[in-house]
C-alpha cells in the first residue's frame, strides 16, 4: 500500500471521530499517520505495514489513556452535571432558622431545604454533605 493511503485513511479515521461519539478513534488515525510516515521513508512490505500500524495504534492508545486518566484526572471525581457533589464545602445562609434539625439555607440564588444544628435565621452555614435534595450543613464562620 502507498504511504498516502496510509495518510488518507488517517485524515478519514479523524474525521470519524469528528462524528461518532467516543476519544479513541484519534489514537487509531494517529497510528495511521505514523505508518503513513515510516512507510514513506522505508517502503515496507504489507506484512510490514500492518505491524508498524498495529504497533502504533497500540502505543498511542496507551498513550491516550495515560492522557486522558492520569493526567486530566480521573472521570469519576469530575462534579460537571453533578449539583450536589459541588454542593460540598459550599458556603451559604440560613435563610429560614433550623429547628431540631430541619430548615432552610440560601446557598447563592436557591433555597435548598437543610438538616443540621439549630441556627438562627442568617447563620452562615458550610454544607458536608448532600442527601436527596437536602443538604446537610454545620456551622460556619462569619
Amino acid at each position: 500500500m502507498p504511504w498516502w493511503a496510509w495518510a488518507i485513511g488517517a485524515v478519514a479515521i479523524g474525521y470519524a471521530e469528528l462524528h461518532v461519539p467516543g476519544n479513541y478513534l484519534i489514537w487509531i488515525a494517529a497510528g495511521a499517520a505514523v505508518t503513513a510516515g515510516i512507510q514513506a521513508i522505508f517502503d515496507l512490505s504489507l506484512e510490514g505495514q500492518i505491524i508498524v500500524f498495529v504497533a502504533c495504534c497500540v502505543l498511542s492508545c496507551i498513550a491516550g489513556y495515560y492522557a486522558y486518566r492520569v493526567l486530566l484526572g480521573n472521570a469519576d471525581a469530575t462534579v460537571l452535571n453533578q449539583r450536589d457533589r459541588s454542593m460540598i464545602g459550599a458556603r451559604g445562609t440560613v435563610s429560614s432558622r433550623i429547628v431540631n434539625g430541619q430548615g432552610k439555607v440560601r446557598m447563592g440564588d436557591s433555597v435548598w431545604l437543610a438538616e443540621g444544628p439549630d441556627l438562627p435565621e442568617g447563620a452562615p452555614v458550610i454544607v458536608t454533605s448532600v442527601r436527596g435534595a437536602r443538604l446537610i450543613v454545620k456551622p460556619g464562620e462569619a
